[in-house]
């Protein structure tokens, strides 16, 4: 359940709706390539846990097949990217609950959500995965209500003022009005709704069945996933033309619309508020505990590695916290540039995760196959798999670099990533220099 509430996120219930203006009818197939991609993906990361559980999971994982500096970069981009959300997280759902009660300002929602769900995660991973449970159960039962509906008014059991079946497939402009240009533009966009899914990596370091867990999650879970997002879009661009502008705002209110129910804009904004809720719980712990694992790794400083009697690393989860506050903060100050940019820059840290993921798998597994070693899971397919997945995703880039947004968003992610990459060189050359000399 703890990996469901990652995956399905405010960026199914929100998110695509951007993604559908983009590809059209054709965002089904960008939503299969990027859940084959994470399910392979997330058998390579079980894998690698299973062999070696670690809190850092994919950042220990790069460093220890590409060198200190790969799990630097990959640790503090993934750091970046969740404290960053975390801030957009806490001001979506402010902005909502403020519409419902007025007199209690957002900041003061803003507020409540942190203290609360800081509060969850400083009090141990127990009490994370008993809040993520029931974010999650809410949020599945959404959509499974939501699939019930789509079928019944599809097969018009369920009436409308107009009829309608898949004839919105096909037509205002065709199956995919924007090309392959606008596939691969909308599998930027699928990827990152996606992000989550990988803090199951994390979580399973402090379970008591590390690879048990993890494999657990890749039988069922992933193909779950996969049921609940293509069976959703497939509803909504059934029911709804693509190109209706109600689709970016709320694609599943635009759906639920077609047969003018009332209070769909409040009940749907109440499940945007918990999937809100329920990313944001699952970023405090994936930025905390990744923060944690850097400090231990002598990549970040050593007071973030303090931890409490219940084993939380609560400097850790004290600091995330801190910097998405000073996101808000700027945000307010200046609601139209601040988190625009910072969204912006982190968008596509998801496929750098997944590609240094990919990359890390390859090395490591042929390492351990040349040095005879035991492996609780094997990732199937290896090598073709993993080298196959690593073309796809550079396939991926290659064809969004095509379209304008896309394209300023991957060069500002590389920037990122780059720079992390040259600071990370730099200090870990000069803790080196001073070795040498003492």
């Amino acid at each position: 359940m703890m990996g469901l509430g990652g995956a399905i996120g405010a960026g199914l219930f929100v998110g695509s709706g951007q993604a559908i203006s983009i590809a059209g009818p054709a965002v089904l197939v960008s939503y299969l390539i990027a859940g084959t991609v994470i399910i392979v993906i997330m058998a390579m990361l079980a894998e690698m846990v299973a062999a070696n559980p670690s809190s850092g999971a994919f950042s220990t994982f790069a460093g220890k097949a590409m060198g200190r500096s790969a799990g630097s970069t990959l640790g503090w981009l993934y750091w970046i990217q969740l404290v960053v959300v975390i801030a957009a997280e806490a001001t979506g759902a402010a902005a909502i609950t403020a519409g419902w009660i007025p007199s209690f300002p957002q900041w003061a929602w803003v507020l409540s959500f942190v203290v609360i769900l800081t509060g969850a995660n400083l009090l141990g991973v127990r009490n994370y995965g008993r809040f993520e449970y029931w974010f999650a159960v809410i949020k599945v039962a959404a959509i499974l209500a939501f699939l019930a509906f789509g079928v019944l008014v599809l097969t018009h059991v369920i009436p409308t003022p107009e009829a309608i079946g898949f004839a919105n497939l096909a037509a205002h402009g065709g199956f995919a009005p924007g090309g392959m240009a606008g596939i691969a533009a909308a599998v930027l966009i699928v990827i990152f709704s996606f992000g989550g899914t990988e803090v199951v990596s994390i979580a399973a370091a402090e379970s008591k069945d590390p690879a048990g867990n993890i494999k657990r999650v890749v039988k069922s879970v992933m193909l779950r996933i996969l049921f609940f997002y293509l069976g959703s879009i497939l509803v909504i661009v059934a029911l709804v033309p693509w190109n209706d502008p109600a689709v970016v705002d709320g694609p599943f209110a635009a759906a639920l619309n077609v047969i003018h129910l009332p209070g769909v804009g409040f009940l749907m904004n109440a499940v945007v508020v918990v999937a809100l809720l329920s990313a944001m719980n699952a970023n405090i712990y994936g930025s905390s505990r990744m923060l944690y694992s850097l400090g231990q790794r002598k990549l970040a400083p050593s007071a973030v590695t303090h931890v409490t009697g219940k084993g939380v690393p609560s400097k850790s989860v004290i600091s995330s916290v801190a910097f998405s506050f000073l996101a808000v903060g700027l945000n307010w100050i200046w609601p139209d540039a601040v988190m625009p940019i910072l969204l912006n820059v982190v968008g596509s840290t998801i496929i750098v995760i997944w590609s240094f993921i990919a990359v890390t798998q390859l090395i490591l597994r042929r390492r351990a196959d040349r040095n005879g070693e035991h492996l609780p899971l094997r990732l199937w397919g290896f090598p073709g798999l993993s080298i196959a997945t690593i073309v796809v995703l550079a396939a991926i880039v290659a064809i969004a670099m095509t379209d304008p947004a896309a394209r300023t968003q991957l060069l500002l992610t590389g920037g990122l990533t780059a720079l992390i990459w040259v600071v990370s060189k730099l200090v870990l050359r000069d803790e080196n220099s001073e070795a040498v000399d003492s």
